[in-house]
């Protein structure tokens, strides 16, 4: 048993089958709260969108509903991390950034989840450690393309 109880998986099956709530339960218990995961995620698509995303971009990339990301992001708003700007392209479009106050929340969680990772991991070898944040990496830019190939892909069942 794991120090939360879970079972340690048996075999490479039942392993793959538990990477999913492994990596809920990774989201959860480094996230600090439900807001500031929230903000995080909120701030990190924005920064990472480097002023080309809408309300509805966050909302894709969170995998949320539009007014979901929309009340993220007005709190975000509210807290002076994000600001709209408009879009040079297509001046109906509003587009979101990151203000100096949200970048600096960026990088402070960035270092608190860094904090954490090397707590969890302290009794670790050094190359197991860096050896699980390039695959973190990794499977994050992966997932990303995923993603992006997914929802370029034409919708199947309405052929």
């Amino acid at each position: 048993m794991t120090s939360q109880n879970q079972p340690v998986p048996v075999d490479d099956e039942e392993l793959l089958d538990n990477v999913g709530p492994a990596l809920s339960r990774l989201r959860r218990r480094v996230g600090g709260g439900r807001g500031d995961l929230t903000r995080n995620i909120v701030l990190n698509v924005i920064g990472e969108a480097a002023g080309r995303v809408t309300v509805g971009g966050v909302a894709e990339e969170m995998g949320v509903a539009q007014p979901v990301a929309s009340r993220a992001i007005a709190a975000c708003i509210s807290d002076g991390l994000v600001r709209r700007i408009a879009s040079q392209r297509d001046g109906r479009s509003t587009l979101l950034e990151l203000t100096d106050e949200g970048e600096s929340a960026r990088r402070s969680y960035a270092q608190a989840q860094r904090h954490a990772f090397e707590e969890i991991t302290a009794h670790w070898q050094s190359e197991d450690r860096l050896q699980f944040a390039r695959f973190l990496h990794r499977y994050g830019q992966d997932a990303r393309a995923w993603s992006a190939r997914d929802r370029a892909a034409p919708d199947e069942t309405q052929g």
